[in-house]
């Protein structure tokens, strides 16, 4: 039995060699292409100047997504797996990156972009990517088929992670750093379930985000971001994100369920979803601008902007961890479904008042200092 299972593991291991080698030609073209991007976008007008709700100081080039866009569809080229589907992916996101550009150019309204994001979401599906089954959603033996359904749950998947995504780019290194994050585990869940080519894709997309990463996170030697993604590159990263994870969870030769993914993404999906919850209670537009995302009432608390990236990356790989022991473990499915609502309810009611949402983000910020000053008072007490 050993002996029929080493070949392929070692084919596994030399294709994810391969791919690795193209991960850092990947990263090494989306660098120099944001760092030959800089003087265009002072150029083009493509800089965000600090205004109202915004924390930088100084006006910055938003070119990052472009640079991504080349990596990405590079990544793509150096595979050599071009199909209808790729296809229909790299057209949607060339779309999406126009009209982001347009939009960190001009402003242009909501509708207008989710039109386009409804577009987008339309040319992939008809190219062959969408949601058939939510997975053992009831906890019966078999997968919830969505017969009709497929293009108004496939739309309002992709829409709300590009939005979520969007939503969380508020910090130096932020919505690039969970990208990362949520890249890793879905290429961990894609070697799991022996979708090796969608592995090594994912590999290759993750180097095309570092690429751009490296100069978006603040360093010890790099005080602020060099580029933004803009809203061209946040669109591009949350419809990449909605795109890999129909390709990951609809498979029916490498099974893995759906309800897997919004744990993948979880921390800006979370985000979203609350805080566009209680807006539409407060009958405000769902788009309205406020300082109550979640990073903002960290920074609040006290956070640091690179601790703050970090430790949301520690928490989004946790929880993707959590659920993927979990359906190891053979938990059934309904219970991830309400374990992830309950976290949904938690954070509304941690973030109903904001003050209670910095206190806790203030204790959280030195947990370790406070437990040691509780048991110091406590022993000298006795």
């Amino acid at each position: 039995m050993f002996a029929q299972i080493q070949p392929t593991i070692l084919e596994s291991g030399r294709l994810l060699l391969s791919d690795g080698a193209l991960c850092a030609m990947t990263a090494a073209a989306t660098f120099a292409t944001t760092c030959a991007l800089q003087p265009a976008a002072r150029r083009l007008g493509l800089l965000d100047r600090p205004a109202g709700r915004k924390d930088h100081a100084h006006p910055t080039p938003t070119t990052g997504g472009i640079a991504i866009w080349f990596g990405l569809l590079l990544g793509l080229s150096l595979l050599g797996r071009w199909d209808i589907v790729e296809l229909g992916y790299a057209t949607a996101a060339s779309l999406l990156v126009l009209i982001g550009i347009l939009d960190d150019r001009y402003d242009l309204r909501w509708w207008l972009r989710i039109g386009v994001q409804c577009l987008a979401v339309g040319l992939v599906y008809y190219s062959g990517v969408s949601v058939e089954h939510v997975g053992e959603l009831f906890g019966t033996q078999q997968t919830l088929g969505l017969g009709a359904w497929q293009l108004p749950v496939t739309m309002i998947a992709t829409v709300g992670v590009i939005n979520a995504i969007n939503m969380f780019d508020g910090v130096d290194g932020l919505a690039g750093g969970i990208v990362i994050a949520t890249f890793v585990m879905f290429g961990a869940a894609a070697v799991y379930s022996g979708n090796d080519i969608l592995a090594g894709k994912l590999l290759v997309f993750t180097g095309a985000v570092i690429g751009f990463w490296v100069l978006n996170m603040r360093f010890p030697w790099q005080g602020r971001a060099r580029v933004f993604m803009g809203n061209a590159g946040s669109a591009l990263l949350g419809f990449t994100i909605a795109w890999i994870s129909f390709r990951l969870t609809q498979n029916r030769a490498h099974p893995v369920t759906p309800i897997l993914a919004p744990w993948l993404v979880a921390t800006p999906v979370i985000d979203c979803v609350v805080l566009i919850g209680r807006r539409l209670l407060h009958r405000q537009s769902p788009f309205h601008a406020d300082r109550n995302h979640m990073h903002h009432l960290m920074l609040d608390g006290g956070f640091s902007p690179p601790r703050l990236v970090l430790t949301l990356m520690a928490v989004n790989l946790l929880l993707g961890l959590a659920a993927s022991v979990a359906l190891i473990l053979e938990v059934p499915q309904p219970v991830l479904v309400l374990a992830f609502v309950a976290l949904c309810l938690v954070w509304l009611w941690l973030t109903a008042r904001r003050e209670r949402a910095v206190a806790f983000f203030a204790w959280l910020r030195h947990p370790l200092r406070r437990l040691r000053g509780d048991a110091g008072s406590a022993v000298g007490a006795g």
